[in-house]
């Protein structure tokens, strides 16, 4: 894991993304020691986010069946069609 000073950054901008792309891990980038962003490489993100909008329709599909089984009514599917304009 790689760290270093805005200033570094912008200095170095073009060995960030390098590091960032080849390295495949985050460079994060910090302001007064603190960590305030990261550059990541393109292909790592958006398997970050097809992950993540995995795990919120697996936890939408765990709520739903949930509420079924306390007893509430499933939608019909007509219904789910006409509410998604299909």
């Amino acid at each position: 894991m790689t760290e270093m000073t805005l200033s570094q950054a912008r200095a170095r901008f073009a060995d960030v993304i390098d590091a960032a792309r080849h390295k495949h891990e985050p460079v994060f980038l910090t302001r007064r020691g603190r960590r305030v962003a990261a550059v990541i490489d393109a292909d790592a993100l958006e398997r970050l986010l097809a992950a993540a909008e995995d795990l919120d329709d697996i936890k939408a599909a765990e709520a739903a069946r949930a509420e079924i089984a306390a007893g509430a009514a499933p939608v019909p599917w007509e219904q789910v069609k006409a509410d998604l304009g299909l």
